[in-house]
């Protein structure tokens, strides 16, 4: 299906802008976990992406207006590294362009996670994000949780660094409500990152109105894939209203999850990722898409 909004013509400017701390970035995104390989991210296997295509698409982000690239060293194929792929495609960086890593989760050289990092590790792999991407410090680096305990220690270790001058501002990934606020007493948080979509639960519904109420940027991840997580998306129930509305538009499903994400507060911002310049300005192009009040409640009434 073609239209104006899959012209390739419409920027990220579109979706409107938002601040993460100090730093302003347009809403519509781009996040670089399926940039390395094709298929399935963060599996030992993966058949790498060619070079030259992945940077192809970096680059043609930022001449759609992209202004805001989330990356993590724990992206990466046997042959390709996100950090690596934006470093070759984007250094040096434009004074605008607001690059965010995040931090915790880890993978040995086979591909196998590790263990969380401790406090003492988080310095070695906030210096390792650096050491990838060229930078002598992170505009954000997010600090992502597995499980409800205290994250006390690992966010003040961070806070150190960002006393240091490593890091500038301070963001959350995958947290419980609780742990929001334990942070929050430590230093700012500008960013909270956690799953959320068409069919989101109560529990992630209303961890977006609070950071709404607090001003944070929430950053939702698998809005497009849902349940499909790094597999991608999968066909679903949901299926029927999506593609009513995305005829109504001229558009994709795909575009329309993107659309309704940004509808959900102007806090919020989409981090899509693809590997195909195509995709790519596609899923830039929903950042134009006006939904209607009928359509956000026919959407919202969806389940996962």
């Amino acid at each position: 299906m073609t239209s104006h909004i899959t012209s390739g013509t419409i920027s990220a400017a579109a979706s409107g802008t938002w601040t993460l701390g100090d730093l302003s970035v347009n809403r519509l995104g781009f996040g670089t976990m399926r940039l390395p390989q094709y298929g399935e991210a963060l599996v030992p296997d993966a058949v790498s992406r060619e070079r030259d295509q992945a940077i192809r698409v970096l680059r043609r982000a930022i001449e759609l207006g992209v202004n805001h690239i989330d990356t993590a060293a724990f992206y990466f194929s046997p042959l390709r590294s996100a950090n690596e792929l934006v470093n070759r495609a984007l250094h040096p960086y434009s004074d605008d362009l607001v690059v965010v890593t995040k931090v915790g989760p880890g993978r040995d050289t086979s591909g196998q996670w590790l263990p969380h990092a401790t406090p003492r590790q988080l310095r070695g792999q906030v210096e390792e994000n650096l050491r990838q991407l060229g930078r002598d410090h992170m505009d954000v680096v997010n600090l992502r949780i597995v499980g409800t305990d205290s994250i006390a220690e690992r966010f003040g270790a961070l806070a150190e660094l960002r006393d240091a001058g490593l890091i500038r501002h301070l963001g959350l990934s995958n947290i419980h409500e609780h742990q929001l606020a334990e942070a929050q007493a430590i230093a700012p948080v500008v960013c909270v990152q956690n799953m959320h979509g068409i069919g989101a639960t109560p529990d992630q519904k209303r961890l977006l109105r609070v950071c709404g109420e607090q001003g944070i940027a929430f950053v939702p991840f698998y809005s497009i894939a849902g349940s499909g997580r790094t597999a991608g998306v999968t066909t679903t129930g949901q299926q029927g209203t999506l593609h009513a509305v995305a005829r109504a538009h001229g558009a994709s499903a795909a575009q329309i999850r993107l659309a309704w994400t940004l509808h959900q507060g102007p806090h919020v911002l989409a981090i899509p990722g693809t590997g195909d310049v195509d995709h790519l300005a596609q899923n830039v192009a929903a950042g134009s898409i006006r939904l209607s009040e009928s359509e956000l409640a026919d959407l919202n009434s969806l389940s996962e």
